[in-house]
């Protein structure tokens, strides 16, 4: 079950996150490295879960958004290698807690650590491996990048908390939502982006624009997520299609969706989110009150959106390898819906 929405834009058929990765190739490579090391331990168990979520398969955007942004201004040393590690275990923690929140069972195609070790060894994983990144950011000694980081981490929480308060209400309004991903995704994009310039010793304005195509990147990121649940296909995008709707989460397809409804077709998605009847049948009527109100369409023009504003970020600066590759980066992540 899926639909398929056409980007407007051709070029975006195209767009490949490759020239970062290839930009970023000799420092990922230390990023692994230092992956591995990190997340072992005495304690057999940890290692286990750790890895299990970090070898499968994710692209590690968000540490070459840091190794990126730090070497386009000319840092040359190796803080950038352990504050990209710290990014990468920061959102590798959130994800296991995120899985024990919603009940996950499937993440990237495979099952979810909670599912193999259960809910207690996700969440103490999960904390070990933000202890881990603490640790790291303490040995760079940068208190802005520290600063910026555990800022971060404190933002997440408030995001994760916020969307258990919005959570299975169909009242919510497309504002709370955005003000949900902007903190548990958009957050974690835009300190990546930022630690880089910060470590490279730039000024103010340059991080500045940095953190904003960070954020904006993020928010265009979780956008094209919300389409994928109800418009992809389950090989591309590691989970069924339909899993938000089967676990009751409200996105924005689904809030566009229940304001743009009739009556009927409002207590139909009260009964399906909030009640939780959420069988098949059920999914294909939702897929068909969200093709008739072009809540995919429109959420896409919304990552637009949010794509345009961090390509203006990136604009001011010098043009070279790494602003086209950061920019490609954006095509990239809105054209994962074509």
């Amino acid at each position: 079950m899926g639909v398929v929405i056409p980007l407007e834009e051709s070029k975006n058929k195209q767009a490949s996150v490759k020239p970062l990765v290839d930009l970023t190739k000799s420092g990922m490579e230390r990023v692994n490295q230092l992956i591995l090391s990190k997340a072992g331990s005495d304690v057999q168990m940890i290692p286990e879960v750790a890895n299990h979520l970090i070898s499968s398969g994710g692209k590690r955007l968000r540490p070459m958004l840091t190794l990126a942004t730090a070497s386009m201004f000319g840092y040359e040393g190796d803080h950038h290698i352990k504050l990209a590690t710290s990014v990468e275990f920061m959102h590798t923690a959130t994800l296991l807690h995120d899985d024990v929140v919603d009940e996950s069972d499937l993440r990237r195609g495979k099952n979810t650590a909670r599912t193999i070790w259960g809910n207690q060894a996700s969440v103490l994983v999960g904390d070990f491996l933000l202890g881990q990144a603490f640790r790291m950011m303490v040995e760079v000694g940068s208190l802005e990048a520290l600063d910026v980081l555990s800022t971060a981490a404190c933002v997440i929480a408030e995001g994760e908390v916020l969307q258990l308060s919005v959570a299975k209400n169909m009242e919510t309004t497309e504002d709370d939502y955005l003000a949900v991903i902007r903190a548990k995704t958009a957050a974690l994009f835009a300190a990546a982006a930022e630690v880089g310039p910060i470590v490279a010793g730039t000024d103010k304005a340059t991080r500045s624009a940095m953190k904003s195509y960070g954020m904006n990147l993020g928010l265009a990121f979780q956008l094209v997520d919300d389409v994928l649940d109800y418009g992809g296909k389950a090989a591309e995008t590691g989970k069924n299609v339909g899993d938000d709707f089967r676990e009751g989460k409200i996105t924005l397809p689904v809030i566009l969706s229940y304001r743009r409804g009739t009556a009927a077709e409002r207590e139909f998605w009260k009964e399906s989110i909030e009640g939780g009847q959420n069988d098949d049948l059920r999914l294909e009527k939702a897929l068909g009150l969200i093709g008739k109100y072009g809540a995919l369409t429109d959420t896409i023009q919304r990552a637009q959106h949010y794509g345009t504003i961090a390509r203006d970020a990136l604009a001011p600066l010098p043009e070279t390898p790494w602003k086209s590759a950061l920019n490609d980066v954006i095509d990239f992540c809105i054209s994962r819906v074509n």
